[in-house]
């Protein structure tokens, strides 16, 4: 007989025990420096560049180092960040922005419009709503030291907002770098320096509040507002073991830690030290990403087959078993969105529908191509939907395979082209906000443009031309009919595949307070931990 864990967990709460799971970590002294944080992340860096990667937390370690032009206020809300002061011209094409005073980059130069100028062509050679922009662009340049210029050629109402979407501002050489390679420079302007003499790839990352850091007089608000670093240094610990990590977090060996288990939360509700809270109320859409370039699923009838084959209840089953927790997902853009809707969901059906898939393989002509899943080892949640993706589409006759790796390896294959047989793939699993599926600008995972777009390359140009009229629209009902349609197109397209919606707490001692809760990444500021 085999014991779950979740059975372990069950058993030692009925009998009143405390959980004990031993910890690589006890021979060290629980950190008892009140001005040092502590956190364990879901996943290692795998890079240092938000411009080359989407992943959240080399967006967090941005988000920490660098700064950005504007920010989302908790409202979501374009509120200026770098930028003092700005102005629209009558015609609504020249956009002016003059940078706040006291901005210096931590070897100790000042920020300057030649920087931000090359951060925005950068950034745009990749990023969906830099792309857009630039398309609409015809010229950005610098102005003065200070001031820098964006030219329209015909009025767009969302630039501040396209603005907001990973845009980090680095040294106008650290920009120079071609956007398909990476930054490892490490040095921004923003509240918090890498330590590189504490960096150990694998084992953790220090940061330490840069002194000279001039925030916002605004109150803090989501990204937005004052940047106020009230402890000295945060330390990313990389613990792959959760219950590992559960423990050290019960022994005050770390402060944080990110997505533990759902099958911990009752251990973490019963120790009167430890706290769950949700940061994205909006929950995280857990997603399937199909590879289009690469046989059986630069067939469409192939894709379409795992659409309808996917039972939502069992994916969320094995990733957040407490229903109170998760819900079923059907829009394209998400489930709690003002443009989520219920076009083209006709192939939604409880419990999934494999001899639809079935009938849909044999039009796509499958022959029996090995079918390459990553499976991230590190990532619980994501490594268990993908055992039962596997076994999924084995029961409808697909050859599948797993790749196990941890989240780093996975975020390298997954940029492999090729074909499975040289180290390329066909399905992934990942997820966002369910917040960000509601931005077709901004989030990546809705382009449908193909080898310029993100992992999967889907291609798409009757949808591109809809997403491309999104920014055009000022009014929430005309970007709802653009939805609808939108909707259409992707469903039937088929590159996407939703597994569920979870809304998943972080798990933090009582005595670290002032996590800043917004969709998607964590903010270093403002927390402090008691007696700081």
């Amino acid at each position: 007989m085999t014991i779950s864990r979740r059975e372990i967990l069950k058993t030692g709460l009925a009998a009143g025990t405390a959980l004990s799971i031993p910890s690589v970590l006890r021979a060290q002294t629980a950190p008892t420096d009140v001005r040092t944080v502590h956190m364990v992340r879901g996943g290692g860096l795998s890079s240092f560049d938000p411009v080359v990667t989407t992943d959240s937390a080399v967006l967090d370690h941005a988000l920490a180092i660098y700064d950005t032009l504007f920010s989302l206020d908790s409202k979501f809300m374009p509120q200026p960040q770098m930028v003092g002061n700005w102005h629209l011209s009558d015609d609504k094409k020249t956009y002016t922005f003059e940078l706040r005073d006291g901005l210096s980059w931590h070897d100790g130069t000042p920020v300057t419009a030649v920087d931000c100028v090359a951060s925005i062509r950068r950034w745009g050679e990749v990023k969906p709503g830099g792309q857009l922009l630039m398309a609409r662009a015809s010229d950005i340049s610098k102005k003065d030291e200070k001031t820098f210029t964006i030219v329209l050629k015909e009025p767009m109402g969302l630039v501040p907002t396209i603005l907001t979407q990973y845009l980090y501002v680095m040294r106008e050489k650290d920009a120079a770098t071609p956007a398909t390679e990476a930054v490892t420079a490490n040095i921004g302007s923003g509240p918090f320096k890498f330590n590189h003499a504490l960096a150990k790839p694998g084992a953790s990352f220090a940061y330490d509040r840069n002194e000279k850091y001039v925030p916002r007089s605004e109150p803090s608000d989501g990204f937005a507002g004052a940047k106020i670093v009230k402890v000295d240094r945060v330390i990313w610990d990389n613990i792959g073991d959760q219950q590992t990590a559960l423990a050290a977090l019960q022994a005050g060996e770390i402060d944080y830690l990110e997505g533990p288990p759902a099958d911990f939360y009752p251990v973490i509700e019963n120790d009167p030290s430890l706290e769950l809270q949700v940061l994205d109320q909006s929950g995280q859409d857990y997603f399937l990403r199909i590879n289009f370039l690469q046989p059986p699923f630069d067939n469409v009838k192939a894709r379409q087959a795992v659409l309808h084959m996917v039972n939502q209840d069992a994916y969320l089953s094995v990733i957040s078993p407490d229903p109170k927790y998760s819900s079923n997902v059907t829009s394209f853009f998400g489930a709690g969105n003002p443009v989520s809707n219920d076009e083209n969901t006709g192939w939604y059906k409880k419990g999934g529908d494999p001899e639809k898939a079935k009938q849909l393989l044999k039009e796509a002509g499958y022959a029996g191509e090995k079918v390459v899943i990553l499976q991230p080892t590190d990532w619980a949640e994501a490594s268990n939907a993908s055992q039962l993706l596997a076994a999924e589409l084995r029961k409808i006759g697909v050859h599948a395979e797993l790749a196990a790796s941890d989240w780093g390896g996975l975020v390298a294959r997954r940029a492999n082209k090729g074909p499975v047989d040289e180290g390329g793939w066909s399905l992934f699993i990942s997820s966002e906000s369910d917040y960000s599926r509601g931005d077709p600008v901004g989030a990546a995972t809705l382009a449908m443009n193909g080898e310029k777009g993100w992992y999967g390359w889907p291609n798409s140009d009757e949808y591109e031309a809809l997403r491309s009229k999104w920014a055009e629209v000022e009014t929430l009902e005309e970007r709802k009919a653009l939805a609808r349609k939108m909707q259409q197109v992707a469903w039937d397209l088929a590159g996407t595949v939703l597994l569920g919606r979870v809304v998943t707490p972080i798990a933090r001692r009582k005595t670290l307070t002032g996590v800043i809760g917004m969709p998607e990444l964590v903010p270093m500021w403002n927390m402090q931990k008691a007696g700081s």
